[in-house]
C-alpha cells in the first residue's frame, strides 16, 4: 500500500502511525497541505500529481478548513480519502453533527440554535442554569462556556456577537449534562470500537486537551451499539466517538470527531491503537482499489 499522509504538523499521533506503516513495509507520501496547490483538474496545481499513485489519502490536517477543502479536491481527482469529505463536513460542524445524531435516533444532549443574542438568551433561559454554549466549529474545548447565571449569559453572548467571524453569530446552546466527573472517548473504525477510555477531571471540561486524566474503559453492549450507530450517522470512517454517562443510566453521545487524536488512548489501554488503525487502513485501501476510480481529465 502507498498511503498519502495529508498533514500540517506531524504530532505524536502521526508519528505512531508512520512508525507502524513503515514497520509493515508500506510506502508513505507525506503531503504537507501548506505546500500544495489544488487545481480543478488533475493537470493543474500540484496536489493531484503528488497523490496520483497513492492508494489512499489519510487526512490528518489540524485546520478544519484545510481538511474540508483538501478532501473535496482529492475526492474530485479520484483518490480515496479517509475520512471522506462528507463525513468530515458533518463532524466538523456541531450543528450538522447534532442533526445527524438526532436523525439517526442516537441519544444526544438537547440543543437549540439561535442567530441573535436575544434569541440565544431565550434559549439559555429555557434550559436554565447551568447550560453550555459552544462554537459551531472548534476543538479541544476552546471557546466553550458553562453558563451559571443570566449575567454571565449576557456577557458571553455580547462578546460572541462582537467577534468578527459569522460563525460566532450562530449561537449553539446545549443542556448541561451532569456527568460523573468524566466522559468516554472511543476510537472506532467504521463503527467497530478499537479501544475506549474515560477522561476524568474536577473541571466540567474533561477532555484530554484540557487536562482530563485518561483511564481504560470497558464498553458495555449499549455503549458499543451507540458507537456503531453514531459512526453510521456521520458516514463512517476513523472516528472518535464521545459519550457521557447519564445519572439515571445509559449514555448520551455529545460529539463525533473526524480527525481523532489517539495518543492519550494508546498510552492508557493495552490495545495497540496505531496497529489497529493501520489494519483498517489496509482493508480500506484494498477495498478502494477495486472501485476503478480514475482522476478527472
Amino acid at each position: 500500500m502507498k498511503l498519502g499522509l495529508l498533514y500540517s504538523r506531524i504530532r505524536k499521533d502521526e508519528k505512531l502511525l508512520l512508525s507502524e506503516l513503515r514497520d509493515r513495509g508500506h510506502e508513505v507520501e507525506k503531503l504537507d497541505v501548506r505546500d500544495l496547490r489544488f487545481g480543478l483538474t488533475a493537470e493543474s496545481g500540484t496536489a493531484a500529481a503528488a497523490a496520483a499513485d497513492c492508494d489512499l489519502i489519510l487526512d490528518r490536517c489540524l485546520a478544519t478548513s484545510r481538511s474540508l477543502y483538501a478532501g473535496k479536491f482529492f475526492a474530485h481527482y479520484g483518490v480515496p480519502v479517509v475520512n471522506s469529505p462528507e463525513t468530515a463536513e458533518v463532524c466538523a460542524n456541531k450543528v450538522k453533527n447534532s442533526l445527524a445524531l438526532d436523525a439517526a435516533g442516537v441519544p444526544t444532549p438537547a440543543t437549540e440554535v439561535a442567530f441573535t443574542s436575544d434569541a440565544a438568551l431565550e434559549a439559555v433561559e429555557s434550559f436554565g442554569y447551568p447550560c453550555v454554549i459552544k462554537p459551531v466549529v472548534g476543538s479541544w474545548g476552546r471557546l466553550m462556556a458553562k453558563i451559571d447565571s443570566r449575567n454571565a449569559a449576557e456577557a458571553i453572548l455580547e462578546h460572541k456577537e462582537t467577534l468578527g467571524h459569522y460563525e460566532h453569530k450562530v449561537f449553539y446552546v446545549q443542556e448541561f449534562v451532569d456527568k460523573p466527573g468524566r466522559d468516554i472517548r472511543v476510537v472506532a473504525c467504521d463503527g467497530e470500537p478499537v479501544a475506549a477510555m474515560t477522561r476524568s477531571s474536577e473541571h466540567w471540561l474533561t477532555n484530554a486537551a484540557t487536562g482530563g486524566e485518561p483511564r481504560p474503559f470497558e464498553l458495555d453492549d449499549e455503549a458499543e451499539r451507540l458507537v456503531r450507530e453514531a459512526s453510521a450517522a456521520v458516514g463512517g470512517g476513523l472516528l472518535g466517538v464521545d459519550l457521557m454517562e447519564m445519572k439515571d443510566g445509559g449514555y448520551t453521545v455529545h460529539e463525533v470527531n473526524h480527525t481523532v487524536e489517539f495518543k492519550a488512548l494508546d498510552g492508557a489501554v493495552d490495545v495497540d491503537v496505531p496497529a489497529a488503525v493501520v489494519d483498517w487502513l489496509e482493508l480500506t485501501a484494498e477495498a478502494a482499489s477495486g472501485d476503478g476510480v480514475t482522476a478527472p481529465a
